[in-house]
């Protein structure tokens, strides 16, 4: 097959393809909730991937332990850039080191993605990924998380992020009512991007 070949990235940008619009809404809401002069945490994955690239010539701080984001705002941006250490794991793209304390950065806002979203917060399904998570939501005064209403309703092995501890939650407008109201009940401030739906694509198309 002429997809045997393909980098090792490819999961991660295949991925990027899944629900681009609902993504790229939601990058442009979220660019909105951030000031010159803020330091920031973006998490790893596509949606807070799209959202960093916007803000590649911003006067911000940013940390991330996202390699392909700090690829990014490495070769093609201007703003502030502070990259975990550690080692390489390809697969989620991220630098971690299992016995490193927290980093020496503060920031106004952690913007984090989600495997699936549900009444316990943010999942994720790779044990790493959870881990940094936790480590960071110590270096953080808000959570705000970046995903669109498909990550409703699906599972992931780890609890990384209560409903509690979200301050924002921008996703699309395929998000439900029940969902819109459990957040809400829960203290969490929803912004809902619109969406073209004329797109045409369904999530998954493609996808394995």
């Amino acid at each position: 097959s002429p997809h045997a070949d393909r980098l090792a990235a490819r999961p991660f940008l295949e991925n990027q393809m899944l629900g681009v619009a609902a993504k790229l809404a939601i990058a442009a809401e979220a660019e909105k909730l951030v000031s010159d002069g803020d330091s920031l945490i973006i998490n790893g994955g596509t949606t807070c991937y799209l959202f960093a690239e916007r803000l590649a010539h911003r006067s911000v701080r940013i940390y991330t332990h996202s390699l392909p984001l700090a690829a990014t705002l490495g070769q093609h941006g201007s703003c502030h850039l502070t990259v975990a250490g550690g080692d390489l794991y390809r697969e989620p793209g991220v630098i971690y080191s299992a016995h490193s304390p927290p980093p020496e950065f503060y920031a106004s806002k952690f913007f984090v993605g989600a495997q699936a979203l549900g009444s316990l917060g943010v999942m994720e399904s790779n044990p790493l990924i959870a881990r940094e998570v936790e480590k960071l939501l110590t270096r953080a005064d808000e959570v705000v998380v970046l995903a669109d209403s498909r990550k409703f309703g699906l599972r992931a092995r780890y609890h990384v992020i209560s409903l509690a501890r979200i301050g924002t939650l921008v996703t699309d407008d395929g998000l439900g009512p029940e969902n819109k109201k459990m957040l809400e009940d829960g203290g969490i401030k929803v912004i809902v991007a619109e969406t073209s739906k004329q797109a045409g694509h369904h999530d998954g198309a493609g996808g394995t």
